[in-house]
């Protein structure tokens, strides 16, 4: 996979404020944007694992934790797939 850098300014004071490392700070920040992307629909949940530095059960896991649906299925399309499979 090939990487695409990002910098991002932050207030100085970020890291003693937050009472977290660098690299505690940028885990959260991947964290935070691969489950917004992910809650918006508009990365799969594999990419979004990918984005966290996750693999894909620990990703599903985290948004289990924080009471995130997993699947984007509704109703309707539970049934549908039911009588398919009929």
């Amino acid at each position: 996979m090939t990487l695409q850098t990002i910098n991002i300014d932050l207030p100085s004071d970020i890291l003693l404020t937050l009472n977290e490392s660098e690299n505690e700070l940028k885990k959260r920040i991947k964290v935070s944007l691969a489950t917004q992307l992910y809650v918006q629909q508009k990365v799969t949940i594999g990419k979004a694992a990918q984005i966290a530095e996750m693999s894909r059960f620990q990703f599903e896991s985290f948004l289990s934790e924080s009471k995130i649906p997993i699947s984007t299925l509704d109703l309707e399309d539970i049934l549908g797939d039911i009588e398919k499979l009929k």
